[in-house]
């Protein structure tokens, strides 16, 4: 029982590496996280916007790790242009999108106070 569930989390693990090795935006969502935290900590968000900043960052990874997915799937079946594997993979990234936008006006509502207070 152990056994399978180390298999699966090295199979999750290598997915991880995968994603983060191929795909450019994985690897600015993990930037944009990196400095949200360091901008936490220097502006010295309170807890709950650091709840905020951290399950904003996790839902990132996740529908990022998703659209991924869906993406290397939809390639596989057939990398020519069809308009059905179009609108899946259309429809996850703009699930990406949705959220992104989301999350930079969140953000904003946190971090730009700050930012505006450090000129005034």
């Amino acid at each position: 029982m152990i056994r399978k569930h180390t298999i699966s989390f090295k199979h999750a693990f290598d997915g991880l590496v995968a994603a983060l090795a191929t795909h450019p935006n994985y690897r600015i969502h993990l930037l944009l996280s990196v400095l949200s935290l360091i901008g936490g900590f220097y502006f010295q968000i309170t807890y709950g916007e650091f709840l905020i900043v951290g399950i904003l960052i996790t839902m990132g990874l996740v529908i990022e790790t998703v659209n991924t997915a869906i993406e290397e799937t939809c390639d596989a079946i057939d990398e020519a242009i069809r308009p059905d594997i179009k609108v899946a993979k259309d429809t996850a990234a703009a699930a990406m999108l949705i959220f992104a936008m989301g999350s930079a006006i969140l953000a904003g509502c946190i971090f730009i106070p700050r930012i505006i207070h450090l000129f005034i």
